[in-house]
């Protein structure tokens, strides 16, 4: 690929014959390759060559000159790359330093494009429900009538205020008056539930004020509903609105749904109050300028759009659900948008993660087939990942980009970066929009402000759809490839479950670094939404504690278990911890984390071998033993997910977080055993000798098995059916 740098008006240094060498590629250096040299970029963009240019700042006036340059391949058969080097590198105090990384950066902007992800669609004819009081209605109104087809929803005068607004006297949209019952669905199938108990039916009034003036309590205001605390039930309202009819007291509440494209909810409590609602929900609040903003959003939310699917499931991996009962749903608990849904069929005693009244999937989509596991809808979905970061059995993972193509970007930024003479380098995941539009004012400031250092020449900027969509799996896969520390940039918009859901992960990371011997801190989230501050908190000294003697070669894999396997094998071969390196790795991890990694503990004395707990397992960790009463674990399958201490009817079951590497990881290991018993008829073995012993004290009292009849309960199934048709004292009948 052909590399175009400038050092913008010589703004930053760049070193040519470095960038070479770590790039193998010739590299000049421009200074004004948007102005002066412009004939540079011409000359590159004729060639069929991929282009890279190393700078965002002009990217338009390339993309346009290049359009306008003859012999140019077109964008769909020849596209142009641009990476930013300017604030994420060369505006800094350390950039005389930050020729590694600017060489790392060039790298991983030059790595093919990622997989096209499949979509979902919306499709919007921009019908529009407003709903607040009548003052709001109005403005909203004002707002958007010329641009989307209008309903309106009185939820009736706020409370403290004397007079209501008035409601337009021009009969220009269909009103409604009453309060939200729920509200389901996304941009282009939104059905609302509302309730009115208000006697004038708006759309049948015609605005004649004749209730106004008849009512002697003014009990009846301009938004033409009816105050009924004031009303002492004359109804001369009703012989003054006469043959028009719009008043009836007697009419009871009605129930209705609205089904529309869009909503803006100006209430003063939102009717949803998820973090990220449903894409063509907006709720402005008070704020008069985010009225104006969702306004002008929804102006423009006409037509068909599509975005991307963010994640793949595979149903067969899934811990959610077995025989009916519940097992993981981490990652039903963390999601901000209310996109997955248990659907699985539970016990009346196991309760779903979510309430049924509670989901916001539209009634045709609550009427689906049960699946018995979870299922994501992808018009809910806003792609923050995070459910694919806490699923410990990699059954959801991101598609946006997908983890091997996180992964080849990860590691070709460590491993240019080192191969440029960086030592330790540091990565910073941070949000592709307001992230790095952070990271883009702290490099102006830097460049400006003497007192800025800018982003040190150690840190590797990292952009992210969203920082919760890459976990452990990743991040330790980063440190085998080189990295020295990891840190996470949240502007404090994001959702606490996300924060708190990173920061477990976190814990889980580190104690695993921790016991290896990888010592001091290796990640950190920093959260911030000012430049200034971030350069503070990027003042710590960089990073000393050990790294791997050999950078990993490996790739990172779909599955997330095989990727997270590949990682811990190359840091755990090379720990600085002998114990660890010598392959008797033993780390305890906390509880509470979520951690996916652990074995489990069986009471044996408890422990009846009923092997129910083998059924439920969805991982393949416990396992029976056809040829002998045992049960058996393979501790490099358990994912924690706690269904087998839910199934074991004898509670005998305790999960246990940890880490265990070695040979012994990966190889059937006895939990418990038994000696089996034998039919005392014909020696034939059968179950336990703890579970028969059991079998005969619950049924000792039984009348089937009074007496010597007891005896049958330590029969095998064939002599005990014999036992039966062969005593004197058992009597068989022919049937009709």
């Amino acid at each position: 690929m052909k590399t175009l740098v400038c050092n913008c008006n010589h703004t930053m240094p760049l070193d040519g014959p470095q960038l070479t060498a770590a790039l193998g590629q010739t590299i000049e250096p421009h200074s004004q390759l948007c102005r002066r040299e412009i004939v540079r970029f011409q000359q590159a963009a004729q060639s069929t060559e991929p282009l890279l240019v190393a700078c965002t700042q002009e990217a338009k006036l390339f993309a346009a000159l290049a359009s306008q340059t003859e012999g140019v391949p077109p964008p769909d058969v020849r596209p142009i790359r641009f990476v930013n080097i300017r604030e994420t590198a060369g505006w800094s105090r350390e950039a005389k330093a930050a020729g590694p990384k600017i060489a790392a950066l060039l790298a991983a902007a030059a790595l093919p494009e990622p997989e096209p992800v499949p979509t979902a669609s919306y499709h919007s004819a921009g019908r529009c429900l407003v709903i607040g009081d009548a003052e709001s209605l109005d403005m909203a109104r004002k707002l958007l009538a010329d641009g989307l087809e209008l309903t309106l929803l009185d939820t009736g005068r706020p409370g403290g205020r004397a007079a209501p607004a008035a409601l337009p006297l021009q009969h220009e949209h269909p009103v409604h008056a009453g309060r939200v019952r729920s509200v389901r669905g996304w941009l282009g199938a939104f059905e609302v539930d509302i309730e009115s108990a208000n006697p004038v039916d708006l759309d049948v009034c015609t605005r004649c004020n004749a209730c106004l003036a008849a009512c002697p309590e003014g009990a009846i205001g301009l938004d033409y509903q009816i105050d009924l605390q004031r009303c002492t039930g004359h109804r001369d309202c009703v012989q003054a609105c006469g043959a028009i009819g719009a008043i009836d007291f007697n009419r009871g509440p009605r129930a209705d749904t609205l089904q529309v494209d869009l909503v803006l909810d100006l209430q003063p409590q939102p009717s949803l109050s998820l973090h990220q609602p449903p894409q063509g929900y907006y709720a402005p609040g008070s704020d008069p300028l985010a009225l104006v903003r969702a306004a002008t959003e929804l102006r423009d939310l006409k037509g068909s759009f599509d975005k991307p699917r963010f994640f793949q499931y595979d149903a067969k991996l899934c811990a959610h659900s077995r025989n009916t009962l519940l097992g993981c749903h981490a990652c039903i608990d963390i999601c901000s948008a209310q996109a997955v849904h248990s659907r699985a069929r539970l016990r009346p005693d196991q309760t779903p993660p979510i309430a049924e009244a509670d989901s916001i999937l539209p009634t045709a989509a609550q009427k689906k087939p049960f699946v018995e596991q979870i299922e994501i809808d992808p018009h809910l979905c806003v792609g923050c990942g995070a459910c694919t970061t806490v699923c410990p059995t990699g059954a959801l993972t991101y598609a946006y980009p997908r983890a091997p193509e996180i992964g080849a970007r990860l590691r070709t930024l460590l491993l240019t970066a080192q191969r440029a003479g960086l030592k330790r380098p540091t990565l910073l995941f941070h949000s592709q929009e307001t992230g790095a539009e952070l990271i883009g004012q702290l490099g102006r400031l830097a460049a400006a402000d003497p007192r800025v250092r800018g982003l040190p020449a150690h840190v590797i900027a990292v952009p992210l759809w969203h920082i919760a969509s890459v976990g452990m799996e990743l991040w330790l896969s980063a440190f085998s490839w080189g990295a020295a520390e990891i840190l996470v940039l949240s502007d404090n918009t994001e959702a606490p479950a996300y924060l708190h859901a990173l920061q477990g992960q976190m814990q889980l990371t580190e104690t695993l670094l921790h016991g290896m011997g990888y010592r001091g801190a290796r990640l950190r989230l920093l959260q911030t939404a000012d430049a200034r501050e971030l350069d503070a908190l990027l003042a710590p000294p960089r990073p000393t504690g050990a790294v791997p003697s050999i950078q990993a070669q490996f790739a990172a894999l779909p599955q997330k278990r095989a990727t997270l396997d590949l990682a811990l094998d190359h840091l755990i071969r090379h720990a600085p911890a002998q114990e660890v390196a010598s392959g008797a790795a033993v780390i305890p991890l906390p509880h509470g984390a979520g951690s996916p990694l652990g074995a489990i503990r069986v009471d044996a004395s408890r422990c009846t071998l009923c092997l129910s707990c083998v059924g439920a397992c969805p991982a393949g960790a416990l396992a029976d033993n056809p040829q002998a009463p045992q049960l058996r674990f393979i501790e490099k399958n358990c994912v924690q997910c706690g269904l087998c201490v839910k199934t074991c009817p004898e509670d005998a079951i305790r999960l246990e977080p940890r880490l265990l590497w070695g040979p012994q990881r990966s190889a059937p290991q006895v939990l418990n055993e038994a000696q089996p018993w034998r039919c005392v008829r014909c020696g034939k073995p059968f179950g336990t000798v703890q579970a028969i012993e059991q079998l005969v004290v619950k049924l000792s009292g039984h009348p089937a098995f009074a007496g010597d009849a007891a005896n049958r309960l330590k029969m095998c199934s064939d002599c005990r059916v014999i036992d039966m048709h062969t005593r004197a004292d058992t009597t068989i009948h022919d049937l009709p």
